[in-house]
């Protein structure tokens, strides 16, 4: 068994073309995560376009993929009226809510394709779409256990595990771990402490091959923009050591970022790893990386 991850998009808030971001890329949010011929999809941003002119061109007479966004987000969802398979017939596609009757993902998707906002109707994607739901907050699709995970963002967010023969990827992006520090002073106080990462989160990503994980902000950054929904990159690299993941894809750059900035901020997340766990990779995501993991 093998996951494939893909990274389509990895840009934060806003798209950033241009020629500062071409090395990480300037699409928004969108990873594609394949386990055998079973295809998942996470955020649906504007590197969805660009997912879907592939899958296009991979020769298969019908495609099913299940889409499991981490919230409804402008930067989240503006992809999937340009997601060129679900105009096609013979297409399926399940969007998945956190809990049985949650419709609320699939009304917000058709909802941005009203005349108000795009000139296609969702009426006019012919593809099956279906709202679909975690059991529980679990539910196991072609021997793939996905577990969501509540986080803190404003309108909420949801981080997703995919588990399937001991091999585990975890998507987490747009949550505030910082703000669920047990003492967020100590943190501006000092720095360089390990910070203590709350216990259900740490559990929920522990053991990771791979963690991809929201790290918007340098330190400084985040002490003008506390509440907006990011986190310290240097607390996730906090999280990935005390969850004793393998790996971790700092992701959802900055939209102020150039390619310079995410190049500093990875370089003091691996400095800050090194000091407790130097076999812990830390790299950036970018835009085309494809990792394979089992």
């Amino acid at each position: 068994m093998t996951f494939i991850v893909q990274f389509w998009g990895t840009r934060g808030s806003i798209p950033t073309p241009g020629h500062l971001t071409k090395r990480y890329g300037g699409n928004t949010s969108c990873v594609e995560l394949r386990c055998d011929d079973t295809l998942f999809i996470c955020d649906g941003g504007t590197g969805l376009r660009e997912l879907g002119a592939d899958l296009l061109t991979r020769g298969h007479k019908t495609i099913t993929g299940h889409f499991f966004y981490s919230h409804t987000h402008w930067d989240h969802i503006q992809g999937f009226p340009f997601f060129t398979p679900a105009y096609i017939p013979q297409n399926t596609f399940h969007v998945y809510g956190t809990a049985e009757g949650d419709r609320r993902t699939y009304e917000l998707l058709s909802g941005q394709m009203r005349s108000d906002y795009f000139p296609v109707d969702f009426g006019e994607l012919r593809s099956n779409i279906v709202a679909s739901h975690l059991d529980g907050g679990t539910r196991t699709i072609d021997g793939v256990a996905v577990t969501v995970f509540e986080q803190h963002h404003p309108g909420r967010s949801w981080a997703y595990s995919f588990v399937k023969d001991g091999h585990k990827v975890v998507y987490a992006t747009d949550n505030e771990i910082d703000l669920t520090l047990p003492d967020p002073a100590r943190v501006v106080a000092d720095p360089i402490a390990p910070r203590a990462i709350p216990d259900a989160f740490r559990r929920f990503c522990h053991g990771a091959d791979l963690l991809i994980s929201d790290a918007q902000y340098f330190d400084d950054e985040y002490t003008k923009k506390v509440g907006w929904g990011h986190p310290r990159a240097t607390t996730v690299v906090d999280l990935a050591l005390q969850a004793e993941v393998k790996q971790v894809a700092l992701f959802h750059h900055d939209p102020m970022h150039g390619d310079v900035d995410v190049d500093r901020k990875i370089a003091l997340c691996k400095e800050r790893a090194a000091r407790t766990n130097p076999q812990l990779q830390v790299f950036g995501a970018r835009e085309g990386l494809s990792l394979r993991i089992g």
